[in-house]
């Protein structure tokens, strides 16, 4: 793959232009944003979002319907299609550090925030009492000690391949609604499920001193061959999953273990920034256009307005907000409390009774939680500003034959290109913004194989969030590995593909069934990601 310059991108001079609200967008002239068609009618009735663009002029809606329209010529690149994070798209030379960029249309002041909020993900938590007293109240109960623990370099987590290296991969742990109240909570999107009663949402197999862990995840393979047209074949590693030396008794029974590695940071600001009436008009819950792709809206409630929103963030997007999927991760992964996710004590659980009896870090002269703000802030703007790199090689005749496959196959049909994001996105630097993610951010029903049984509230337990693909060729620059899927079971993205099922199970076959060179255009499209 060939680098990026540091500071020396070529493109049209209309691509970047000063708005008249002193930022940039990353639209020439000629073209802006619009909105595309719904599929069917009514969809959001049941949420407090609107169905249309209601942040657009009629000649914007123009513009972002015709930008946004699927590529049907593929003996080119399209308009700033390199620019995959719009006006905020780093070009930094590709290295290990390439997805650790701030957006490059923030203001000097945001650096300053956004170098804050790096050294606080960097920050490394100590246990309860200490004398360094802004570092203190680690778990009792934890996954890792810092944010950059699990996002090394920002990057893609992997399963311990050769060793006990279980730090950017863990077990949620859940089971099922038993009664009928507690059907009416998932029902009303009061909470997602319910965790196991000694253990908790999610298995901490590190403690602090005086405490038992609570187990060690362990995985057995069982290698599946595939038969590819032209007479190769692939092996698909089929995991099982347990826990070692549970340190608290058995589970519940009723219990699921969902493995789930940790996800790529970059764009977050801007997936956040789409518009919700964009990803709805997208969701065909009763497949009315009979293309076999569904797509199901992720309605959860926003613990901190309590209102009904639209999941964005997590595997089975149980998050609907950055700082909500930031405050999360802090309580659960570290065991730290912040404004909100106020558990002092993490993930301990009233049978938990040495862990809740453990000292907690909260300094009263700086808060009532031990991550205080502005650190939620801080980190937050910093998860909000990490750059989407450039495109590599977005041109070159071999990714555009693959691009033309991606679309021939079938995967556009989920993992949707583009969008342009809101005007009046809370930040300058997000708003109006075309972005290529490629994906539609619905939940779709991925087949038994890759199903892990636990439902996250309106998300089965075979359905996913269509993970985004920015990013995705940088994977073993950045994080030294080609692992991927929710728990890094492929190996390569041949794998990945393979194990697409459910609504993607067409997609899956038209890949198999194609020729060598076709499939391997596939991956190089990818890869240019």
């Amino acid at each position: 793959m060939r680098a990026w310059p540091a500071r020396r991108l070529i493109v049209p001079s209309a691509v970047l232009f000063l708005t008249a609200a002193g930022g940039f967008s990353v639209f020439g002239a000629a073209i802006l944003a619009g909105e595309p068609e719904a599929k069917t009618e009514g969809r959001a009735e049941q949420l407090p979002l609107p169905s249309t663009r209601d942040d657009l002029t009629d000649a914007d809606r123009a513009r972002v319907k015709a930008v946004t329209r699927p590529a049907t010529d593929f003996s080119k690149a399209e308009k700033f299609e390199a620019m995959s994070g719009g006006a905020g798209t780093s070009i930094a030379s590709v290295n290990q550090d390439i997805l650790s960029q701030f957006s490059a249309n923030i203001t000097f002041a945001e650096e300053e925030n956004f170098k804050l909020g790096n050294a606080l993900f960097r920050k490394l938590w100590v246990s309860s009492p200490s004398s360094t007293q802004a570092s203190d109240g680690l778990g009792p109960l934890y996954n890792a000690r810092a944010c950059q623990t699990c996002h090394l370099k920002d990057g893609r987590g992997h399963p311990p391949e050769g060793s006990d290296d279980a730090t950017s991969m863990f077990l949620r742990l859940a089971r099922a609604p038993k009664t009928d109240a507690e059907r009416a909570a998932i029902a009303a999107h009061e909470v997602l499920n319910f965790p196991d009663p000694v253990y908790g949402q999610q298995l901490q197999d590190s403690a602090v001193p005086g405490l038992p862990a609570e187990g060690h995840m362990r995985i057995s393979y069982t290698e599946m061959p595939v038969t590819l047209a032209g007479g190769e074949i692939v092996s698909l590693r089929k995991p099982q999953y347990s826990i070692d030396k549970p340190g608290y008794g058995p589970l519940d029974p009723t219990t699921t273990l969902s493995p789930r590695v940790t996800q790529v940071m970059s764009g977050l600001g801007l997936i956040e920034a789409i518009h919700p009436a964009d990803i709805i008009a997208n969701a065909d819950p009763d497949d009315a256009d009979g293309d076999g792709i569904r797509g199901k809206l992720p309605v959860v409630r926003d613990p901190q307005s309590g209102k009904l929103a639209l999941g964005r963030f997590g595997w089975k997007a149980q998050s609907p907000t950055v700082r909500q999927q930031a405050a999360d991760a802090l309580a659960g992964d570290i065991g730290i409390s912040s404004p909100d996710a106020r558990r002092n004590h993490g993930d301990c659980t009233p049978a938990q009774t040495a862990c809740l009896a453990m000292a907690d870090g909260v300094q009263a002269r700086l808060g009532d939680t031990e991550a205080p703000d502005p650190v939620l802030g801080l980190i937050t703007f910093y998860s909000e500003n990490l750059a989407v790199p450039a495109r590599r090689k977005a041109s070159f005749a071999e990714t555009l034959a693959g691009k033309k496959v991606f679309y021939d196959t079938g995967c556009a049909s989920c993992h949707v290109p583009k969008f342009v994001t809101r005007r009046d996105a809370a930040n300058k630097a997000h708003a109006f913004q075309l972005i290529w993610p490629y994906s539609d951010f619905l939940l779709h029903d991925m087949g038994e194989g890759l199903a892990d049984g636990q439902p996250v509230g309106v998300a089965s337990g075979s359905e996913w969030r269509t993970p985004p693909l920015w990013g995705i060729g940088l994977t073993k620059t950045v994080s030294g590995h080609t692992f991927f899927l929710h728990d890094g079971r492929a190996r390569n993205l041949t794998e990945a593909i393979l194990w697409h099922g459910g609504e993607a199970a067409k997609a899956r076959d038209r890949f198999a069934a194609l020729e060598k060179a076709d499939r391997q255009a596939l991956i190089t499209f990818l890869e240019s990601l």
